[in-house]
């Protein structure tokens, strides 16, 4: 049960009655054990996952994990950006990996950024790059604030990629750490013509302290993995495109 819920973000009594071939009560009662036990949340007909609120951490605790998922979502963000474009890199562990790629073939774009180290990537390379300015953040690896804030509104971007802690679906709901950044990616998503989700798989059972924007808002959500049907429902609801 457990394993349907993870996988799809939601459960239905009578589907899982059907599928264990037991009474819709027993389901019940294991649901609200479960959920007893902090594994989900019942609503009305079945059960949601159980959202993981995510701690702020610095860039170097990020950086090495789920390595292969940021590689595969930048390699799928790639193939989206179009030559002769300006577009905007985030504070994102997946955005210096998408900057990686530019910079190796030399992309004839405009990349803006507020990432300390996405700049560093690409000033190794012939990408006319942009650097956001303003006050350094808690992780250190980006500019934010009001400095960041003033100069992003006089931009207009062809595309942005934006990194997220959390996605929920059911609310409808993209969050990030804390309100400072949460701010400036709220003004990228408003001047961005397409706004793509940068988003591990698992961060659509994990939520921030601010939200940001509507998963609505976005064009496109790029994903590490494969998601199941139900899941790619939820975001076609949405109008949201799914890269997986």
């Amino acid at each position: 049960m457990l394993e349907e819920l993870q996988q799809n973000g939601k459960v239905r009594v009578k589907d899982l009655s059907e599928k264990f071939s037991v009474t819709e009560d027993l389901i019940r009662k294991d649901l609200h054990t479960l959920e007893d036990a902090g594994k989900l949340k019942r609503i009305y007909g079945g059960a949601i996952v159980l959202k993981k609120n995510v701690h702020r951490e610095v860039a170097a605790q990020r950086k090495n994990v789920n390595t292969e998922s940021k590689k595969h979502i930048a390699l799928k963000a790639y193939s989206l950006i179009k030559p002769g474009t300006i577009i905007f890199l985030d504070i994102s562990t997946t955005s210096v990996q998408l900057a990686q790629l530019i910079a190796q073939n030399n992309l004839p774009v405009t990349v803006v950024s507020n990432m300390l180290e996405v700049v560093s990537v690409l000033a190794h390379s012939e990408v006319n790059t942009i650097m956001i300015g303003g006050e350094l953040d808690y992780g250190r690896d980006g500019m934010i604030g009001t400095l960041a804030y003033e100069m992003l509104k006089r931009f207009r971007f062809d595309q942005a990629f934006v990194g997220v802690v959390g996605v929920n679906l059911d609310e409808n709901e993209v969050t990030t750490y804390m309100a400072n950044e949460g701010m400036t990616k709220r003004l990228v998503v408003q001047h961005a013509k397409e706004r793509y989700m940068l988003c591990e798989v698992e961060k659509l059972n994990e939520e921030g302290n601010y939200k940001f924007a509507d998963v609505s808002e976005f064009t496109g959500c790029i994903l590490g993995y494969p998601i199941s049907k139900e899941r790619k429902a939820q975001f076609q609801e949405l109008n949201v495109e799914v890269f997986d």
